[in-house]
């Protein structure tokens, strides 16, 4: 991350720990920690890259990993880890400079980060590095395809007959944001394309061995009625690699 991008999530850490921990957001609860948790089964020793305030390192304990390990950049997120307990450890560090010998751990899961990580090469061929050979990485990402920037549901009443669709935006255009999330909320983003990190993993060794991508849950949908008639339309995509031998 940039300077910049840090002091914006050391700003508004509780804006995620508020609104995505402790059973708050429908689409963790419903879909990220359920394939999260089917996906982890059997690690012994696991890095949670980008851990915020550490609910997939717990998740991973309650699983029987014999070792979990929580990184995360922003001081606030770790403070907050280490507090909330539950078993793993913490440090402070990002994705692409990770404090770790080679072949440290069978499991990596990096849960919606790599949109707010800049070397992003430079972070994958670190994932690749601490991963024992055969090792398994679960790369969880908004999906690059159709929660492009400028994405949305039309309901296009000037055709006739009338048209509802899913627009997709400049999806091949890199780019790097900073939205407002909620009022007075600013979160860096990056948009790339799935080729750009489907290459960057065969790069480093990562071979893609899954793919999930799971349509909104219930609970997300009751919350967010716009949504409702692009239930077709998946918000999120897994990404299950295992490194090379």
């Amino acid at each position: 991350m940039a300077e910049h991008d840090e002091d914006l999530w050391e700003a508004h850490a509780g804006w995620w720990q508020d609104g995505f921990s402790e059973g708050a957001d429908p689409e963790y609860e419903e879909q990220i920690l359920p394939l999260a948790a089917e996906h982890m089964a059997g690690a012994v020793d696991v890095l949670d890259i980008g851990c915020g305030e550490g609910q997939i390192a717990r998740l991973a304990v309650r699983g029987g990993a014999r070792r979990v390990v929580g990184v995360d950049p922003t001081w606030a997120q770790v403070v907050e880890a280490e507090r909330r307990g539950g078993g793993p450890v913490y440090a402070r560090a990002g994705a692409a400079a990770l404090p770790f010998a080679d072949a440290s751990f069978d499991t990596a899961v990096a849960c919606l980060v790599f949109e707010h990580i800049v070397d992003v090469d430079d972070a994958i061929a670190e994932v690749a590095r601490v991963l024992r050979p055969g090792g398994r990485f679960l790369f969880f990402l908004n999906h690059p395809l159709l929660q492009t920037p400028g994405s949305g549901w039309i309901d296009d009443q000037i055709l006739d007959p009338p048209e509802q669709y899913w627009r997709i935006g400049p999806y091949l255009v890199e780019d790097e944001s900073v939205e407002e999330v909620e009022k007075d909320v600013f979160i860096p983003f990056i948009h790339r394309p799935l080729s750009r990190y489907v290459n960057a993993l065969a790069d480093a060794g990562l071979v893609l061995t899954r793919m999930e991508e799971p349509a909104p849950p219930p609970g997300f949908l009751a919350r967010a009625s716009e949504y409702e008639a692009a239930a077709t339309i998946p918000r999120l995509l897994l990404l299950r690699c295992r490194r090379s031998d």
